[in-house]
């Protein structure tokens, strides 16, 4: 009989787990040249798992190294497409089979919910794989059109060696956002995870191996974003940096990109994304949902999160209702437990950070109309659902990312003060809007200077659909779609004299 998948079962599974500590580099496991390390938390409980290397720009400049023989050599950036994309589908068969191993060291390193890292892992990252590694072989390049005489051909080549630096908030996920047109496009990386959580990169680079990647095309090197992450994007022999996390240290990469080698790097970056509910919305449990998940889905630690929800007050009275009552049936607890559904922040700070932000909602004027108070007898660094009412446009709330567990309601009269409140933020990542009215809803989101409007649901929409952001949110640059390739390749027209 299959044993039931209880939060006993996944803390039993934890302790069967090899935790990864050394960098992977060349292809093997190794610790920083200098033995530094630093402690590795479970957010949840506030104990160390065990300790992880602490790279440098020595240890950077030995994985581009290894990066950049491997690219020249042509062993990956110059395979034939049926080669890469037969390990791309390997390696998503693996991260299959390894889903739970997977899940389990994620969630313990993250404080993410069990049943998030589970349906992350095993369907989201795998799938990123197999779609980028179906499309190398079906990409192609152009012929212009050219008199008799010449021959015009466009074709696109791998940029070359590339910085992948990723956050906190879906360790692997993220990875898979980047690693998947990363390694279609031919490119060799060096992968800096999260400090927070880095463990399940790790895994994934000897997973990749085992898959058939050559030795030096993926490359993970732990360590902090003053060290290890600076010395990426400094390095002049990095070609291209695609970076996700906050928009202050995105602003660090294009620094430190005018200081070294003028290497481009794509941006995604933070949010304070409007969920609007308009005066003809059906107020239903599937809208309520999705105003919940817009929130409170991964503790609000996404960038995406709608936390700023502007609701007509025709309707607000009856969402306001309702939200309420499906928020106070949120269980807050052990990430491992799979009836949990709301875990831990990920760190100390972090969690101070985010109870900083309720204090000023409330100093500020903002009613607390649910939760708002630090969690009392939880070990670990956890932080209960808020919901803030009467949240006026100007509050520090309704304006800075918090990045936590927190939903604050704005009342507005009429579609245009909701459109107008909506633009009235430096980011522009992502939207929801809520109408039956089809030619509204088109309006709206022409309207919402943002990379990612959602209509009648909370969705960044798949791998087919290109994601980014506006103004403080993002660069020209775009994950996911066939648009991601244009971060890692460039393009070259080959003109041929035929005459």
């Amino acid at each position: 009989m299959t044993e039931a998948k209880t939060a006993d079962f996944y803390h039993r599974r934890a302790g069967t787990l090899a935790i990864p500590r050394d960098a992977f580099i060349d292809g093997a496991f190794r610790p920083a040249l200098s033995g530094a390390v630093f402690d590795n938390v479970n957010p949840a409980t506030g104990e160390a798992i065990g300790t992880v290397a602490a790279c440098d720009a020595p240890d950077v400049d030995l994985a581009v190294a290894a990066a950049r023989r491997v690219f020249d050599a042509g062993t990956w950036s110059r395979a034939a497409p049926e080669e890469r994309k037969a390990v791309m589908l390997r390696l998503a068969d693996l991260v299959r089979a390894h889903t739970e191993e997977l899940a389990v060291l994620e969630s313990i390193d993250s404080g993410k919910t069990i049943r998030d890292c589970l349906h992350e892992i095993g369907n989201e990252v795998p799938t990123f794989f197999q779609w980028y590694g179906e499309l190398i072989d079906k990409t192609f390049g152009k012929v212009a059109p050219t008199a008799e005489s010449a021959v015009a051909m466009i074709v696109k080549e791998p940029i070359g060696v590339v910085g992948l630096v990723l956050p906190w908030n879906f360790p692997l996920l993220m990875a898979a956002w980047k690693l998947g047109p990363a390694l279609a496009a031919g490119c060799s990386v060096v992968l800096k995870p999260a400090e927070q959580t880095p463990l399940t990169a790790l895994r994934l680079a000897e997973l990749a191996m085992e898959a058939g990647l050559p030795s030096g095309v993926l490359n993970v090197v732990p360590g902090f974003g003053e060290t290890a992450g600076a010395a990426i994007g400094r390095h002049m022999d990095i070609d291209a940096v695609s970076f996700t996390g906050s928009t202050e240290v995105g602003a660090y990469f294009l620094r430190y990109s005018s200081e070294s080698n003028l290497k481009p790097v794509g941006l995604e970056m933070g949010g304070k994304s409007p969920f609007l509910v308009l005066d003809d919305a059906t107020i239903d449990d599937d809208l309520v949902n999705f105003a919940v998940t817009a929130a409170f889905w991964n503790g609000g630690q996404n960038c995406s999160a709608n936390m700023r929800q502007i609701v007509d007050r025709r309707v607000r009275d009856d969402f306001l209702s309702r939200v309420l009552e499906r928020v106070k049936a949120i269980r807050l607890g052990d990430p491992l437990d799979p009836a949990t559904d709301l875990g831990s922040m990920v760190s100390a700070e972090h969690q101070a950070r985010v109870l900083g932000y309720i204090d000023k909602g409330k100093a500020e004027g903002a009613r607390v109309a649910f939760g708002g108070d630090a969690v009392k007898g939880q070990a670990g660094y956890f932080v209960g659902p808020t919901v803030f009412d009467d949240v006026a446009p100007e509050m520090t709330i309704a304006r800075e990312e918090i990045f936590g567990p927190v939903l604050g309601l704005i009342t507005v009269t009429s579609v245009e003060e909701a459109i107008r409140i909506a633009r009235d933020t430096e980011y522009g990542l992502h939207a929801s809007v809520f109408t039956r009215d089809i030619g509204k809803a088109f309006r709206v989101a022409r309207a919402l200077p943002c990379g990612t409007v959602s209509v009648n649901a909370f969705s960044e929409g798949d791998v087919k659909t290109p994601f980014g952001g506006y103004k403080r949110s993002g660069s020209l640059a775009r994950d996911n779609g066939a648009e991601a390739m244009d971060q890692y390749t460039q393009t070259k027209t080959i003109w041929i004299n035929a005459a």
